[in-house]
């Protein structure tokens, strides 16, 4: 039987333990890893893999010795409760004995779960797990996580009281973050919380969102659109003591100034025109770069990019021969002195 995707989350969080088996399948490992860890734990329980009722099987292994998942799925172990019998990155060679191992399956035997990549319709795993009147296949998608996943999360880290600020925050973040970073940013933000009985504020989301690759420019970045020309020369002697490379710091530059006309330009003004913004930006940097684009404007900031991008064009041509950084500081120092008037 297929699941849908409206499904198939509630069923991964409470499996049917006398079903006979479930295919777990889609372009993306990680996804569909994070999917089959999230239902085997409920299968077998915090304590199932250490009492020996969870055998893993790799696909390798089981082509060697197709025995292995009939012996897996008939075994009687020591301890009471749920079996599964799990077969990773299977393809369509080992589907003949998977087949065979679901056509034995009896009740009270190991369930079978099974994880591959991208399969074809036509697929023999896909037909027999559709088809099939007591087991699953569920196809996973690349969609981000849905509000009820996130907030089933985020009760498993053991946060409920949670600011609408934080939730739209952490909506936008699990649009940028794949899977696996965004489920250890959770578990961050539940340990960050750990005992602490106020709401989830958008501050707390910020602090512990991974930092971006562009984090030590951000300096320089806000003194420039606040207007704070008289310290752009020590900023820039730091940068340049760090290596910085001046067309890093111009396409940086063009970057922070862009999402600042966007906000500036949105028919809802800055504060609704940041939340559309990819990357999402958070916390008190967001608040910030609201009360910039405020300041600034969107004319001026369309000029500013005009600015910006002409220096880029002349750290590029073939006939530029003045020093790289002297002519990225002395547009910045004119953005200063834009956003100042």
């Amino acid at each position: 039987m297929k699941l849908s995707g409206r499904d198939a989350p509630g069923y991964f969080a409470r499996p049917e333990a006398g079903r006979t088996g479930l295919l777990i399948y889609g372009p993306d490992g990680m996804r569909v890893a994070l999917r089959r860890q999230e239902v085997i734990a409920a299968l077998i329980g915090p304590q199932g893999e250490q009492e020996m009722r969870l055998t893993r099987i790799p696909a390798a292994e089981l082509r060697k010795d197709p025995a292995m998942l009939l012996d897996a799925v008939k075994a009687q172990g020591f301890f009471p409760g749920p079996r599964v019998a799990f077969v990773e990155d299977a393809s369509e060679t080992i589907a003949p004995v998977i087949i065979d191992a679901l056509a034995e399956w009896r009740e009270g035997d190991a369930q079978v779960v099974v994880t591959a990549g991208q399969l074809k319709p036509a697929s023999k795993l896909r037909k027999l797990f559709e088809g099939h009147p007591n087991a699953y296949a569920a196809a996973i998608y690349d969609d981000p996580p849905s509000r009820a996943e996130i907030e089933a999360t985020l009760k498993r880290v053991g946060l409920t009281n949670i600011g609408s600020e934080a939730m739209r925050d952490l909506t936008a973040l699990a649009h940028e973050l794949d899977p696996g970073d965004f489920r250890q940013t959770m578990e961050k933000i539940g340990l960050f919380k750990l005992d602490d009985s106020d709401p989830l504020s958008s501050e707390d989301v910020a602090a512990c969102a991974p930092s971006s690759t562009e984090a030590e420019l951000d300096d320089i970045l806000n003194i420039v659109a606040e207007a704070r020309s008289g310290e752009i020369g020590p900023m820039m002697k730091r940068l340049r003591a760090q290596g910085v490379q001046p067309v890093t710091l111009c396409i940086s530059a063009t970057r922070h100034f862009r999402t600042l006309y966007a906000a500036a330009s949105d028919p809802g003004g800055p504060a609704q025109g940041i939340g559309r913004v990819k990357p999402p930006v958070f916390g008190p940097r967001r608040d910030r770069m609201v009360r910039q684009a405020q300041g600034w404007g969107a004319q001026k900031l369309q000029d500013a990019l005009g600015f910006l991008t002409d220096t880029d064009l002349e750290l590029r041509s073939a006939g530029q021969h003045a020093p790289a950084m002297a002519l990225v500081e002395r547009t910045l120092i004119r953005l200063a002195m834009m956003a100042a008037r």
